[in-house]
């Protein structure tokens, strides 16, 4: 997705009669810096926030943020905002290589001035509490948070109510206990259906990109290394034929340039774009995947209250001794239906609400990224017809007069 539109501070010098400035919240991630080597090297960003909204601390603040540090961020939302769109982060590189290139570098400062952009942008989103703590805090700060939310040692507690999830899941799967309970809207099943083919045909059109990406490049370097035997097999000619292989060769080193140059921005403005979207297409799985745990546990809650209401029944009629128990188990596990089906008619209201956002942002954006794609090819093409075709006179000359001779 293509960043959102970014309003510009107003001056804090307005006259007393002046309308009150309209709110805005500008993020911007920049400076990429290597910090530490081997292993345990990685990028820190400056992140500088502008606005004027009164829940920060003012107008200005400049933090220092690396890339887990965003992890926690998206992970935080993710936890606290079901049923919403989390922008996707730009992945970890795994070629080591690779990791700290001028490039790679580069398209991740994009990627996740993109991302917090969006979080920005987002009309619930943006009022999280976990942002403003992204957003100002110290660093020291950030970091305790992060190693108390996504740190590896897990308390025990967790560790083990994780391991007895696991334990009871596999039990009811052997055992054929495990019944899925899905749901059967056909819209929900259609969306569905259009998210999962979506994410197909971007994965390939992505891949596809890339392979343009790799051409221009590839031959970019060909140009190049003709242009430089071009103009040595000038340099050992006569005058005439000479002076046009030097020109011919200064042509193709000019276009190798130009060629490199495009590849670049099909990289940064096409491929990466739809690279992106492939991202965001998985952060609404995510969501699927949300809103079937909050569907089932609906469904089993409700199951299991009726249940229990019928038993209650049966030790009414029966006189138990037993009913002011199981009154009071009763009432708190429909309190707990109900609270899980509030979960889930939350979660659907809210992807209503997020497909349609999705929808106009990725017309927007793909309109645009395809539009970059064309008019680069375009004055690409123009660049190398009117080079060769500069040069085709005097190329014409010099055989016409080779001919005569």
């Amino acid at each position: 997705m293509i960043s959102p539109e970014r309003s510009p501070p107003r001056s804090s010098s307005q006259s007393p009669r002046s309308p009150p400035a309209a709110p805005f919240l500008s993020i911007s991630v920049t400076d990429p810096v290597k910090l530490g080597n081997g292993v345990q090297a990685y990028i820190s960003y400056r992140v500088i926030t502008r606005t004027n909204l009164p829940e920060f601390q003012g107008p200005e603040k400049i933090v220092i943020r690396r890339y887990s540090d965003f992890v926690w961020l998206h992970d935080r939302l993710a936890e606290k905002h079901k049923g919403i769109f989390i922008p996707p982060l730009p992945e970890k590189s795994a070629v080591e290589k690779f990791r700290f290139s001028t490039e790679f570098i580069e398209m991740r400062r994009q990627a996740l001035d993109m991302f917090i952009n969006r979080i920005a942008s987002h009309p619930e989103l943006k009022q999280s509490e976990d942002l403003r703590t992204f957003l100002q805090e110290d660093e020291e700060t950030m970091d305790r948070a992060r190693s108390q939310e996504t740190g590896i040692f897990k308390k025990p507690a967790d560790l083990i109510q994780i391991f007895k999830d696991v334990q009871t899941k596999v039990s009811d799967v052997v055992l054929g206990k495990e019944k899925p309970v899905e749901e059967t809207d056909p819209e929900y099943e259609k969306l569905k259906h259009y998210i999962f083919g979506l994410e197909d045909h971007l994965a390939e059109t992505q891949k596809q990109a890339f392979r343009l990406v790799k051409r221009h490049r590839e031959l970019g370097q060909s140009l190049s290394d003709f242009g430089k035997a071009v103009k040595l097999l000038g340099a050992c000619e006569g005058d005439s034929l000479g002076k046009v292989f030097s020109e011919l060769g200064a042509k193709s080193e000019l276009l190798s340039i130009k060629l490199q140059k495009e590849a670049h921005n099909l990289l940064m403005n096409f491929e990466e774009p739809l690279k992106d979207y492939v991202r965001a297409v998985q952060s609404i799985k995510v969501t699927f995947a949300d809103r079937a745990n909050a569907f089932r546990q609906h469904c089993e809650l409700a199951e299991t209250t009726k249940l229990k209401e019928i038993n209650l029944d049966k030790l009414n009629l029966m006189r138990s001794d037993k009913v002011r128990e199981a009154e009071m188990e009763y009432r708190e596990l429909k309190a707990e239906s109900e609270q899980a089906t509030r979960r889930f008619e939350t979660i659907v209201r809210l992807m209503n609400q997020e497909i349609v956002r999705f929808q106009e942002q990725k017309t927007a954006d793909m309109g645009l990224a395809f539009h970059q794609f064309a008019k680069g090819q375009a004055k690409l093409a123009n660049d190398i017809a009117d080079s060769w075709r500069s040069i085709l006179p005097k190329i014409e000359a010099c055989s016409a007069s080779s001919q005569h001779g």
